[in-house]
C-alpha cells in the first residue's frame, strides 16, 4: 500500500541518486528537507496510528454489538422454546379438557337414559288381563310375564317359585289374583295337591267374581280327587254348580261329579 511516508522516502532517494540535482542543495537545505520529510513522516505515522486506533475501537464496538446480538438471539431462542413448551402444554391441556368434556357428556347421556329407563319402569301402564283392566308398572309386568312363560314351558317348580316371589313382592298388584291362580296350577302340575288346594281356595276367597274363579273351584276339586278325598271333591263341585251355574267350568264339573258318584 502506498503511503505518504513511502512516497517521501522514494522522493529523497531519487533526488540523492541524481548527480544533476546534487549540487542544488547545500547542507542547510538538505537538513531542512530532511526535517520536513521527518515531520511529514511523523504526521503520517500519527494519522495512521489514529486511524488504527479508530479502527480498533470500531472493531471492538462492532464485536461487542455482535456479541450482544448473539446474546439477544440466544435469549430470544430460549424464550421461543419456552413459548413452544407452554403452547404444547396448553394444547395437551386443551385435548385433555376436550376428552374430559366428551366423557362427561357421555356419562350425562348414560345417566339421562338410565333415569328415563327407570322412570318408564315406574310409570303406570294400563293392562287388560282376564277381562279386567288395571294400572301397573313395567317391572311388575315383566316379572309376571316371565313367570307365565316359565309355566307354559312346563317347568312347574321354577314357575311356582316365580309366582310365589311375585306375590311376596307385589301383594297389591293387579296381577296378584292371576298370579295366585297360576301358582295353584303350577303346584298342581308338580303334584303338590295340598298346597295347590290352599292357593285355589285363597284365590276364590279373595276374588270370587274373577273370571277364572269357576276354573279354580274345578281345579280344587280335581286336587281333592287326586288325594282320594272324594267327599270334599263332590262338595267343591256342588259349590261350583251353585256359585257359577252358567260357566263352562260348571258344565265340566257336572260331568266330573257324575264320574265321582259312580
Amino acid at each position: 500500500m502506498y503511503t505518504p511516508r513511502i512516497g517521501a522516502t522514494l522522493l529523497l532517494a531519487a533526488t540523492l541518486a541524481n548527480p544533476a540535482n546534487a549540487g542544488l542543495f547545500d547542507d542547510d537545505e538538505a537538513r531542512k528537507a530532511i526535517l520536513e520529510l521527518r515531520t511529514r513522516i511523523s504526521t503520517s505515522d500519527d494519522q495512521n496510528r489514529a486511524r488504527q486506533a479508530e479502527l480498533a475501537t470500531a472493531n471492538a464496538q462492532l464485536l461487542e454489538q455482535i456479541q450482544q446480538m448473539r446474546r439477544s438471539l440466544l435469549e430470544l431462542n430460549n424464550q421461543l422454546e419456552t413459548l413452544r413448551a407452554d403452547l404444547s402444554r396448553l394444547r395437551g391441556q386443551d385435548e385433555q379438557l376436550a376428552r374430559d368434556v366428551a366423557d362427561m357428556q357421555r356419562r350425562q347421556k348414560d345417566l339421562a337414559q338410565g333415569v328415563d329407563e327407570r322412570v318408564r319402569k315406574l310409570e303406570p301402564q294400563k293392562v287388560q288381563l282376564d277381562g279386567r283392566e288395571f294400572m301397573t308398572d313395567t317391572e311388575q309386568r315383566r316379572q309376571y310375564e316371565e313367570a307365565m312363560s316359565t309355566f307354559r314351558g312346563g317347568d312347574f317348580d321354577k314357575a311356582g317359585s316365580a309366582f310365589t316371589t311375585f306375590l311376596r313382592r307385589h301383594p297389591g298388584s293387579g296381577y296378584a289374583d292371576a298370579a295366585r291362580f297360576w301358582l295353584g296350577n303350577a303346584l298342581y302340575g308338580k303334584r303338590d295337591y295340598k298346597e295347590a288346594i290352599a292357593q285355589f281356595r285363597a284365590f276364590v276367597a279373595a276374588a270370587p267374581d274373577h273370571p277364572r274363579a269357576p276354573e279354580a273351584l274345578l281345579a280344587l276339586a280335581n286336587c281333592q280327587a287326586e288325594m282320594k278325598d272324594m267327599r270334599s271333591a263332590r262338595r267343591t263341585l256342588d259349590e261350583l254348580l251353585k256359585a257359577y251355574p252358567a260357566s263352562e267350568a260348571a258344565a265340566a264339573g257336572k260331568e266330573r261329579l257324575a264320574t265321582l258318584k259312580g
